[in-house]
């Protein structure tokens, strides 16, 4: 479910800006409300992505996103942007989720390491 709600939250907002042909704005401080709790996902610059202690890296693809925890699979998500919304869709999500950007991502403790990045063909379905 952690895994799933960081990658929707990546995907959305990088997809919406590549389709767009923009540099995608990712960065920021996404919340995704569940029926448990509110969930913060750290999308950053680097092209990291942080949800609690799980470290992700992200990349945007066309008008998708790509994410992988470091498990040398790249998970691939349909993505749309709006302004501060991001929806993803596809990969291992059941139906799409909408996260809200509240603010800036928090920095990242430099004794975090990002995962490696997969081969481009190392894609899970």
């Amino acid at each position: 479910m952690i895994r799933t709600i960081a990658a929707t939250a990546v995907a959305l907002a990088l997809a919406t800006t590549a389709a767009a042909g923009q540099t995608p704005h990712l960065a920021g401080n996404w919340q995704a409300r569940t029926s448990e709790a509110i969930h913060h996902i750290q999308v950053r610059t680097d092209s990291s992505a942080q949800f609690g202690e799980q470290i992700a890296r992200w990349r945007v693809v066309g008008d998708s996103l790509w994410l992988t925890v470091g498990d040398g699979v790249w998970m691939v998500y349909g993505l749309r942007l709006s302004g501060d919304r991001l929806t993803l869709s596809g990969g291992d999500l059941e139906e799409p989720v909408t996260l809200r950007r509240v603010g800036p991502p928090a920095a990242r403790d430099t004794a975090v390491v990002i995962p490696e990045a997969p081969p481009p063909a190392a894609r899970a379905w």
